[in-house]
């Protein structure tokens, strides 16, 4: 038989380190650097029971404590987005039929802007969302107004609504739009 199958006779003391794992080291030796004595001594058989009795979570302190961190941030709501920012907790349809938001008619010119309204098709940019939201309406000409502006001296205001498809969902896009820089407010209505 060898020497290392007779009966251990080994005094031992159960150890604990900084992140509350636990060893045992023989009682008459001094501590090693990092090592607390845990207040448990006897033969090496009593020690890993005491260990295996106290020590119930393997992971080391410091997981520990990073994962309830984790686990208390994903309690807390997320802080407030910056108006316009939209992401995939948000749906485009329902942000932008929460009020006005910037847009900007594509054309290059008042000339092809107006040529588009004849035509009954215009393209408008929603350009509060990220990366912008280009839309393509086609005109209801009962509800938009070019009364109020004049297309010579490019003043004045311009009152579209249209009809379109945005997400699988029916929506009316109105909007006002000066003709000095194309630009103004629109916003988006759900349709039943």
């Amino acid at each position: 038989m060898a020497d290392n199958e007779l009966e251990d006779s080994t005094s031992y003391r159960v150890v604990k380190n900084h992140e509350e794992q636990y060893s045992i080291w023989p009682e008459d030796r001094k501590l090693p650097l990092g090592w607390d004595d845990a207040g448990k001594s006897g033969t090496k058989a009593e020690c890993l029971k005491y260990i295996e009795e106290v020590w119930t979570d393997m992971r080391p302190l410091s997981l520990r404590r990073k994962m309830e961190r984790q686990s208390e941030s994903a309690a807390i709501p997320p802080p407030p987005r910056e108006i316009g920012a939209i992401d995939s907790r948000d749906d485009l349809v329902t942000y932008l039929s929460r009020g006005d938001h910037p847009v900007r008619a594509t054309a290059a010119s008042v000339e092809q802007f107006l040529d588009r309204i004849r035509a009954g098709y215009v393209n408008l940019r929603f350009t509060d969302t990220r990366g912008g939201t280009e839309l393509g309406i086609r005109l209801d000409s009962q509800a938009s107004d070019t009364t109020q502006a004049d297309f010579t001296q490019r003043t004045g205001t311009v009152h579209l609504a249209g009809d379109l498809t945005l997400n699988d969902r029916p929506v009316r896009l109105t909007a006002e739009l000066a003709l000095e820089t194309l630009e103004g407010l629109g916003r988006l209505q759900v349709r039943a």
